[in-house]
């Protein structure tokens, strides 16, 4: 028996009718296929950039890392606390004690205020945030953010296909993620999306010649002055683009409207940062960019003049006269400003990145960060991986296809390598142009493959069934023959252009969680079993100072731990991280690295109540204070002759073994650090009082304190506190 036929009923052919007609209708144009993939890639990378951070918060709590952040988080508590008239006229009495400090005037404002507007907005729409939780994801949020902006840069600067790279490698790249981590609530953290954003802005203004990108970018450039003292790279990287610009003779009216404009509101705007005030106009390191202004005003007239004469002999001797009263003319200004003191000179900082030799010779406080040392080619390829190989090809794509653009990035990847190469931390600010130089040489390349890769290989022509084969027709044969080999080899590239930055990938993602998600104040190391252990000495000691010592307790320690005493501890410090003041910070390296009584007399002086050490001889902890010592005695000795450093040295070489100077194993630091520590046994099968950090048995095992006393040493004695005795002659 056959099936039975069912006819459908009007009804049901209506319905199937209107779903195709429905289907049809959402079925999208290349074009919008082409935008919807872009749109969801970049959101996916804006989201990746976001939670590759978060390691720090998954693997600990959430807290502020690092030693910086810790001031930038106590001044963003009082800015929301107090609000903005308050914190632009608040003096810090519990900082640099006996001095102080005035916060509004000495620091840049830019992340607290973007903390707070952050925190105000969300507590407006009913979300109820901490300011900590909000300082602790400032820095991932902005990472994000600087996706977008590289997305648009490379698109700018190639095509989407770069700006998609572009911003996929900068969302992981290491160099960015070492200072945009959950919890780094540092400048770094909102500056470097400032930074690219200002050069983003001021490329399309000059690509376009628009009023409009011109104003934004002076907006951005502002911000970028908020945030960070690196904004002086921006303002002697652009108006060395435009000098370069005017040298091979592309000056347009575009160029002269984005520079102008950016400059002179740039400025204006600027100057209402009151730490930087009049710098723009008084300071050297701010000249160059006046400098190619004017030379701008110049080459405009020049270029009205040429168009009002026709004799070009009469126009060279004008061009020559003027170009001679210029020149002149601004010689003698920049000569008369500098004797007169009116423009300042460069500062130390300044030419320590021109000359790396120079902080160490004379500026030691500087020379003595470790972020301030000259980069290693580890720590390029820790940061970079494969980026530092695709960035001389991006540079080649680059200079195979010059414009306006592409110049400024060559300059940018360029002169920020340089310096990252001067300076660990700015491996930071090479980073955003290493990637956008990389983008391009992924994009092109593998356009250039999938293109090969598409071409369809032809059947060879050839007369054989007549016996007869004409030149033109062998050459196509093997022309055509050839095509197979070359998709094939196009193939391969591919899969290894996709194998290197699968790894890449892999190895950013590695460095993250492992090296750069560890926040310095809570420290981890690996048991004898692969257990993870934590030391969480750094808090212990703050909450003991907090607990347990007078509100007004003074206490004493290097530099380095001042802003995290002030901000856990709530105690008044001698010297902090800003290190605005050397001859205050050199009294402190003079009493730790004197005899007791000696340094006595200069706590005494500085109404010193208790003295904190950093020791790591127990765990193995490197970055203790011994380590930092000879610091402190160079600092010390550049500001007071009498500390000399050859006096803690024998025969050139720093020891802490019974081989030591006897000086050294008489200083104040040396016995606060290794005071009961002669006892103790850290390690099987050593001797009592064996230095793990240095790895050798100390030389001053009975260590006796007259002046102070232990007041509290941490359970893993990586933080010790001493209490400074009162006189004798006073209870």
């Amino acid at each position: 028996m056959g099936a039975a036929k069912v006819e459908k009923s009007p009804v049901d052919l209506l319905s199937s009718q209107g779903v195709n007609s429905m289907l049809k209708s959402f079925k999208l144009k290349t074009k919008q296929q082409e935008l919807l993939i872009r749109v969801t890639i970049l959101c996916l990378v804006y989201v990746l950039a976001f939670i590759t951070r978060l390691f720090s918060v998954l693997r600990y709590e959430s807290m502020i890392h690092e030693f910086d952040p810790y001031f930038n988080y106590r001044v963003t508590q009082f800015l929301t606390q107090k609000g903005y008239y308050e914190f632009w006229n608040w003096f810090d009495s519990e900082s640099w004690y006996p001095l102080g400090r005035i916060i509004g005037g000495t620091l840049y404002p830019g992340l607290m205020v973007t903390a707070a507007v952050i925190y105000s907005t969300l507590r407006f729409l009913r979300f109820a945030v901490h300011i900590r939780e909000v300082c602790v994801l400032t820095a991932p949020f902005f990472a994000s953010n600087t996706t977008l902006v590289a997305y648009f840069f490379g698109k700018e600067l190639w095509d989407s296909g770069a700006g998609l790279v572009a911003a996929a490698l900068i969302a992981i790249c290491p160099g960015y993620i070492s200072r945009s981590v959950a919890g780094s609530y540092d400048n770094e953290g909102v500056a470097i999306f400032a930074l690219l954003l200002t050069f983003y802005l001021f490329v399309k203004a000059v690509n376009t010649g628009s009023l409009a990108w011109a104003l934004a970018s002076a907006f951005g450039y502002f911000y970028m002055v908020s945030a960070w003292g690196g904004y002086v790279f921006i303002i002697n990287l652009i108006p060395l683009y435009v000098m370069v610009l005017l040298v091979i003779g592309r000056f347009s009216m575009r160029l002269y409207v984005a520079y102008n404009c950016m400059y002179v509101l740039g400025m204006l705007l600027a100057m209402q940062i009151r730490f930087v005030g009049f710098q723009h106009v008084q300071s050297g390191e701010h000249m160059a960019a006046m400098g190619v202004f004017f030379l701008m005003q110049v080459f405009y007239f020049l270029d009205w003049v040429k168009y009002l004469l026709d004799d070009p002999k009469l126009f060279h001797a004008f061009l020559r006269i003027t170009v001679t009263f210029t020149v002149g003319l601004g010689g003698i200004a920049l000569g008369v400003g500098t004797a007169s003191g009116y423009i300042s000179p460069w500062t130390g900082r300044f030419y320590s990145l021109l000359d790396p030799t120079y902080a160490k010779d004379h500026i030691p406080i500087i020379a003595s960060v470790s972020e301030h040392q000259p980069t290693a080619w580890s720590s390029f390829m820790f940061d970079f991986h494969v980026l530092l190989l695709l960035f001389p090809a991006g540079l080649y794509f680059c200079f195979k296809r010059l414009s306006d653009v592409t110049i400024f990035i060559v300059m940018y990847g360029l002169t920020s390598m340089y310096f990252a190469g001067v300076m660990v931390r700015l491996i930071l600010v090479a980073t955003p142009a290493v990637c956008l130089i990389s983008a391009i040489a992924v994009s092109a390349t593998i356009k250039n493959l999938t293109q090969l890769v598409r071409v369809k290989s032809k059947p060879a022509l050839g007369g054989l069934n007549k016996g007869i084969t004409t030149s033109k027709t062998s050459s196509k044969g093997s022309l055509d023959q050839s095509m197979p080999f070359q998709r094939n080899g196009a193939l391969a590239l591919l899969f290894g252009a996709f194998y290197l930055l699968s790894r890449y990938v892999i190895h950013c993602t590695w460095v993250t969680s492992e090296a750069y998600s560890s926040p310095s104040i809570v420290l981890a190391a690996r048991g004898a079993h692969g257990n993870r252990v934590i030391f969480d000495d750094y808090r212990e000691a703050y909450f003991w100072l907090r607990q347990n010592t007078p509100q007004d307790a003074k206490v004493m320690s290097w530099w380095d731990y001042g802003y995290q005493i002030t901000a856990m501890g709530n105690r008044t410090v001698i010297v902090d991280n800003n290190t605005w003041n050397n001859t205050h910070i050199a009294t402190v390296g003079r009493a730790m690295s004197s005899y007791e009584n000696e340094a006595y007399d200069i706590m005494r002086s500085l109404d010193v109540d208790y003295v904190l050490v950093v020791f790591g001889g127990v765990t193995g902890y490197s970055s203790d204070d011994i380590n930092k010592f000879l610091w402190m005695v160079r600092i010390g000795g550049g500001v007071f002759p009498v500390i000399k450093e050859p006096d803690y040295l024998v025969n050139g070489e720093y020891r802490v073994d019974k081989g030591a100077a006897p000086k050294m194993l008489n200083c104040l630091m040396y016995k606060l650090s290794y005071y009961r520590f002669g006892e103790m046994t850290t390690e099987y099968g050593k001797p009592p009082g064996y230095d793990r950090a240095r790895g050798v048995e100390i030389g001053n095992k009975d260590v006796k304190l007259e002046y102070l006393e232990e007041a509290f040493t941490t359970s893993n004695w990586i933080v010790r506190i001493y209490k400074v005795k009162p006189p004798h002659n006073r209870w």
